[in-house]
């Protein structure tokens, strides 16, 4: 992931930082988690996770949009807003915002220091902090950072799972999970029933839990069995099955912040919040990004029309191919730079893709990227055009010269770490 830093200190901090276990970049077949080392590293801190009120967001796609999409609400009706989110596309501060802005590079770098000296003394001790992990370290940074700063709400998107991600060891007032696909199944298990009995891990006793899953889908049922066996008040938003994905993102947080109303009575009308302005400040890159580029050929200038998202599971990716197809531009053939990660449903995203009038420039966006010929493979099967270009870059800027000419559009996914390339140095 593309990740520009200027400040020195920050520089220094996260050298230090990447020497860590980082499992966003690593096969996660051998992934350790627990809370110990957070539980740890939290308490040499001072605790800052207690120091305000929390909504945690658990789910297999659509965490990071919904945790902005209540921020932003929050924001709205007056509070100072922390929110904690993974990966970042362009630079690590992506991650933790402060009412809607990222984290500057010097209190990010206080933050990681503070959090990098309990780290040490844990390992001088022998204490469970020493086995922290990158991602614990970051999010313990993340909570220092909020209480610092005053925050009155915090929005946490959690990594991966629920019950034992780094970030559950807060006491969230309401718990949401977005919906439950079948992803990480070395370490979340290998049905929808049991991600989702991971999932529904953040659910607090006596708190709220959000999800618009049915009780009578067996992802759902589990989560309602574990809101009543908490005494948790399970809510559940009725979306339209034809809700396109910011709709269902949209309704979803608006429901959440009115369910919060009904508490404190200061956010009542909650979904009100979420008007058009707020909605548009609370977009993200790499989900759903759309835009238009100028492409020079002999015949002159091309506009191009280029879609983003890092769309890495079947079900998303149809429903991103669904709401695009929608709007006119990006309703005919299609020139699409992929990457999957070698952990992902390779077969089941190219199959959707298959549906499609897409042609495809595999390409390698991280360590984690599975082959491009493994790839190229599979499409040959699924009767998909395709050709391979490692660099990612010259990929996108092949693709970009084939649309001009041909007067197809340009989609960018299967990772946000491919995003993350391309936005990182440019989209033209």
């Amino acid at each position: 992931m593309a990740n520009t830093i200027s400040n020195p200190e920050l520089a220094a901090q996260l050298a230090a930082l990447d020497q860590l276990t980082n499992w966003e970049q690593r096969p996660r077949g051998g992934m350790r988690v627990g809370l110990e080392p957070m539980l740890d590293l939290a308490g040499r801190l001072g605790n800052p996770e207690r120091a305000y009120r929390i909504i945690h967001v658990a789910g297999t796609k659509g965490k990071s949009s919904t945790c902005a999409l209540l921020a932003a609400g929050l924001i709205r009706a007056g509070y100072k807003v922390g929110r904690y989110s993974s990966p970042h596309v362009v630079h690590i501060g992506e991650r933790i915002t402060l009412n809607g802005q990222p984290v500057s590079e010097a209190d990010l770098a206080a933050a990681l220091g503070q959090t990098l000296d309990a780290l040490r003394a844990a390992r001088a001790e022998g204490s469970a902090g020493r086995d922290a992990t990158w991602f614990d370290v970051l999010t313990a940074t993340a909570f220092l950072i909020f209480m610092r700063a005053g925050v009155q709400w915090t929005v946490i998107e959690t990594g991966l799972g629920g019950r034992l991600d780094s970030t559950n060891i807060v006491e969230s007032e309401a718990a949401i999970i977005t919906n439950i696909e079948l992803e990480h199944t070395e370490v979340l298990g290998k049905t929808r029933a049991a991600i989702a009995s991971e999932k529904a891990g953040i659910i607090k006793p006596g708190s709220l839990a959000i999800t618009p899953l049915a009780e009578a889908d067996e992802a759902g049922a589990v989560i309602a069995s574990r809101a009543q066996q908490l005494g948790a008040t399970l809510i559940r938003p009725a979306i339209p099955d034809d809700a396109g994905i910011e709709e269902r993102n949209a309704a979803l947080a608006g429901a959440v912040l009115d369910a919060l109303g009904i508490g404190d009575g200061k956010l009542a009308f909650g979904a009100a919040l979420l008007d058009p302005a707020t909605r548009e400040a609370a977009r993200l890159p790499g989900r759903l990004e759309t835009f238009m580029t100028k492409v020079r050929r002999e015949a002159g200038l091309a506009t191009v029309h280029v879609a983003l998202d890092g769309a890495h599971v079947p079900f998303n990716l149809a429903a991103v191919m669904t709401d695009l197809g929608k709007q006119a531009a990006f309703a005919g053939p299609c020139i699409a730079v992929v990457s999957f990660a070698e952990d992902k449903d390779a077969l089941g995203l190219l199959s959707v893709l298959a549906h499609h009038q897409v042609s495809i420039i595999f390409t390698v966006a991280s360590g984690r990227s599975r082959s491009p010929s493994e790839l190229s493979a599979m499409a040959r099967q699924l009767g998909l055009s395709s050709e391979i270009e490692p660099d990612p870059r010259r990929a996108y800027h092949k693709a970009l010269g084939r649309a001009a000419t041909s007067g197809a559009w340009v989609l960018v996914t299967g990772s946000l770490y491919l995003v993350g390339a391309i936005e990182a140095n440019g989209k033209a």
